[in-house]
């Protein structure tokens, strides 16, 4: 992590961090934690609850506390430095639990699937396929609980240590269909779709690159700040570098809410991998780009943003060479 990027917060800043964001911060908890008004089971062997959802503004304030608290204690001692590594092991923990449940969410989507093709019409199928359908539906819930957990914690993370978290990393042919079978059908397709929103998300896509020694963080933020202002659905893809621009640029998507793809290596190319990953980036059809000074791979694919036409934003080392080119 660069330098510029380790900051120390006063409390004051942590709390202005989080107002600036807070109306952004209570609709994500309001939708995570929203009570659908149906049973659920978080395991095939439970039994069906129908309790309701944590208070989504009590779980936003706990998981608040939990963070900064562990700085607060260790402010001003000798075991301050162990701060961050404390509270990054408190968001890893949530990002586990989020990644336990989300493949058990995948194994349940697979086995509903496997119900909704092999269903004869018969009642006990049809019973089958509810059970299925209540199991992944609460997996599903959860899941988003606690990515959105995750993803707040990181966010208190990230306003305590001025950088960001980052981990170590059919159909059915026989006229039996009945309507539980086409209601799971359904709720199949729309995970489906929401998965690949997640994983491949909409939106404007923003090119940025930049070299792996950079301390002048304050550049590179103005000027994503100025482009966020032009295109607020902008989609930021990044090198996925993890110190210097790239790293800057993941503290800003972080602090901004914008979603960040990151384009790693494909090391089997060998010398090539990082011009393949320059031309990957470039056939998203990026709208805008930036490009700071830093190795040949930048250069490269500065030429390819200049040939594609794209309108960019050459950032250099010395403030007096910085080039727009819209």
């Amino acid at each position: 992590m660069t330098k510029a990027l380790r900051i120390s917060r006063s409390f004051t800043e942590i709390a202005d961090l989080i107002a600036e964001n807070e109306g952004q911060i209570a609709d994500s908890f309001a939708a995570a934690f929203a009570d659908g008004g149906c049973e659920v089971r978080l395991a095939a062997s439970d039994e069906c609850v129908s309790a309701e959802m944590p208070d989504p503004r009590e779980v936003q304030l706990a998981i608040e506390m939990m963070v900064t608290t562990l700085f607060d204690v260790l402010r001003d001692t000798r075991l301050e430095p162990l701060g961050e590594r404390i509270a990054w092991g408190v968001v890893q923990s949530f990002h586990k639990v989020a990644g336990g449940l989300e493949g058990e969410a995948d194994h349940a989507a697979r086995k509903l699937g496997d119900l909704v093709r092999e269903n004869d019409g018969s009642e006990v199928a049809n019973a089958g396929i509810e059970e299925a359908q209540t199991l992944c539906h609460g997996l599903d819930e959860a899941v988003e609980a606690m990515a959105c957990m995750r993803d707040h914690a990181a966010q208190m993370f990230h306003a305590e240590t001025g950088h960001p978290w980052s981990s170590p990393r059919a159909t059915l042919t026989s006229g039996k269909r009945t309507a539980s079978v086409i209601a799971a059908a359904d709720f199949l397709a729309a995970r489906r779709a929401k998965r690949i929103e997640a994983q491949a998300p909409s939106g404007p896509i923003v090119l940025f690159s930049g070299g792996q020694i950079w301390e002048d963080h304050a550049r590179i933020w103005g000027e994503l700040d100025a482009i966020r202002a032009r295109i607020p659905a902008m989609v930021l893809a990044t090198t996925a570098q993890d110190k210097g621009c790239d790293a800057i640029a993941a503290a800003w998507a972080a602090r901004s809410g914008i979603k960040l793809v990151t384009f790693t290596l494909d090391r089997r190319l060998g010398k090539r991998a990082g011009f393949a990953r320059n031309e990957a980036m470039m056939r998203l059809r990026p709208v805008e780009a930036v490009v700071c000074e830093g190795s040949g791979l930048q250069s490269h694919l500065a030429r390819l943003v200049r040939d594609g036409g794209v309108p960019a934003h050459f950032i250099a080392q010395d403030a007096s060479r910085t080039r727009h080119r819209v």
